[in-house]
């Protein structure tokens, strides 16, 4: 304790404290490196001049490519230093910056017009394992929920899923791995390749590539369940039956992981685990390092496969149990519905900067134009009863892309088949969009159920694939509506034609995590 208080007290008495809006400035020492000759960053409008203190003690947040963003304390109560800390601000050697109005001064301009475009896609799924076999079956209403084949299920109360049948790893996956891994990595592999060379990144081109400006980010909620059961099963008989590739597959970034090892790629790499909100937070994770400079090609989305005999979810009563028609099971906003369908699969996005892309001739498939994510802090898996979580969400999003809200005119919603939750979407969207006369709005989840980490990403590919198309899915079992429900704007049991102007697709977890994304055409300005 004596250590620290001496520390802060040091701290303390470098600094003069300023009521004025103004700037920090330090001299460049021997003894850092994090500060260019003359610098100053705009942080707090109470600020800090600092005279002679190395930066050691101040906590780097981020670099990017001469941009610093540190978060400085002042003298003043920690509630008001957070409630005047400028977060967004970001200032070069020039004192160029962004605030909190959004704007942009000077040479920052420049590096904000980096847009993000898809230029590939991949998934795997129950209705098929490439973009447009997988959104065929979608325009034509088929359903990919079928009774459970991989495990018998009889003692369980939910025998129905969105169950992947059979995936050919050949020319995908190298045989040393394809029988260790866990599924939700060979999904993920797969799905990632198939959008590579669905970009028209085959060998040739990719060798061309400079692999450290390139990353991947493919999440999973759940991870190696399968790998955890089969260790579990292992542990009855001894230890030594257990996998030795157990401890390492089954962390949730082996995904990723092993997309880029395979690959050779040495930029941002990682996964993350938000429940269904996974893959939404993959992809605004991915698109920002493409913004900041960080990164020009990034595979970004999500992989799970839980269909596995543990039986978590049918503990907690948040399946349905329409067993005797699997394809009926899945039915958002239907007065029947009595829980979600589990699905797995995978969904990955091929993202690039739109200059690098176009350098390269790809096509273009649509723009990725922003997103958000904000938390209900209300309950583990209830939604908040007046939605306030996902407005704000959806509003945040449409205020990051700078998106007006009558430009939306399709809106893929997270719409699971549960009863409390796809009440709580439908409202957020009726009070964000109701003067919106044009909104069309399904649920993809249906048709395939709820892919938990790997929903937002194959909802994005069925969203693209809408902008590509002019054709939106249809929603299937709606047979009983909602009272609250108005028709006009629902896509109910026929695909309907739709120019897109502005797509929006959303995605919500466990624990109150909600996530937007938006996508539109790509026009060149």
């Amino acid at each position: 304790m004596a250590i620290v208080s001496s520390l802060c007290s040091c701290f303390l008495a470098a600094c003069v404290s300023r009521t004025e809006l103004g700037t920090v400035s330090a001299k460049k020492r021997r003894s850092t490196k994090w500060f260019n000759k003359s610098s100053s960053y705009l942080l707090c409008k109470d600020h800090v001049e600092v005279v002679g203190l190395s930066s050691c003690f101040l906590p780097r947040l981020s670099v990017e490519n001469g941009f610093q963003r540190f978060r400085l304390f002042s003298r003043k109560p920690i509630r008001e230093q957070r409630k005047n800390f400028v977060h967004s601000s970001v200032m070069d050697v020039n004192n160029q910056w962004k605030g909190n109005d959004g704007s942009w001064k000077g040479k920052t301009e420049e590096r904000k017009q980096r847009r993000v475009v898809v230029t590939g896609m991949g998934v795997v799924t129950s209705l098929g394992h490439d973009p447009d076999s997988f959104y065929d079956n979608l325009l034509e209403g088929k359903s990919g929920i079928s009774k459970i084949e991989s495990f018998d299920c009889n003692e369980f109360p939910t025998r129905i899923a969105g169950e992947i049948k059979s995936l050919s790893t050949n020319g995908w996956v190298a045989p040393k791995y394809s029988n260790r891994m866990d599924k939700f990595m060979l999904y993920s592999l797969v799905a990632g390749k198939k959008a590579l060379a669905d970009g028209g990144l085959i060998e040739e081109t990719l060798e061309a590539l400079e692999k450290s400006r390139c990353g991947v980010i493919i999440g999973t909620a759940m991870g190696a369940m399968k790998m955890v059961n089969d260790a579990i099963l292992a542990l009855k008989t001894s230890y030594k039956k257990i996998n030795p590739f157990f401890v390492p597959f089954a962390a949730t970034n082996m995904g990723s992981a092993m997309t880029a090892i395979d690959l050779g790629w040495t930029g941002p790499t990682y996964s993350i685990a938000a429940a269904c909100a996974t893959s939404n937070l993959c992809i605004i994770s991915a698109a920002n390092h493409i913004i900041r400079g960080e990164a020009d090609v990034m595979l970004s989305g999500g992989s799970e496969a839980v269909v596995i005999p543990i039986g978590g979810f049918v503990a907690c009563g948040g399946l349905s149990r329409k067993n005797e028609d699997p394809t009926k099971a899945s039915r958002p906003w239907d007065m029947d519905r009595d829980g979600f369908v589990m699905g797995e699969g995978a969904g990955v996005l091929l993202l690039e900067e739109l200059g690098h892309a176009m350098a390269r001739g790809a096509e273009i498939y649509a723009e990725f134009l922003g997103g958000s994510t904000t938390c209900n802090a209300y309950h583990i898996v209830q939604p908040h009863p007046k939605g306030e979580g996902v407005l704000l969400c959806i509003e945040k999003a449409l205020h990051e892309a700078g998106v007006k809200k009558e430009d939306v005119n399709y809106v893929n919603a997270h719409a699971s088949s549960t009863k409390l939750g796809d009440i709580e979407e439908y409202q957020a969207l009726i009070r964000c969009f109701d003067q919106n006369i044009e909104l069309k709005i399904n649920s993809t989840k249906s048709m395939i159920g709820d892919l938990l980490g790997a929903a937002g990403a194959v909802e994005a590919v069925a969203t693209i694939q809408a902008i590509r198309r002019g054709w939106v899915h249809p929603t299937i079992n709606l047979d009983k509506p909602e009272e609250i429900l108005d028709m006009n704007l629902i896509v109910g049991a026929k695909k309907e034609r739709l120019n897109v102007k502005v797509a929006l697709s959303n995605s919500f977890g466990f624990s109150g995590l909600n996530s937007s994304i938006l996508f539109a055409p790509f026009k060149e300005f």
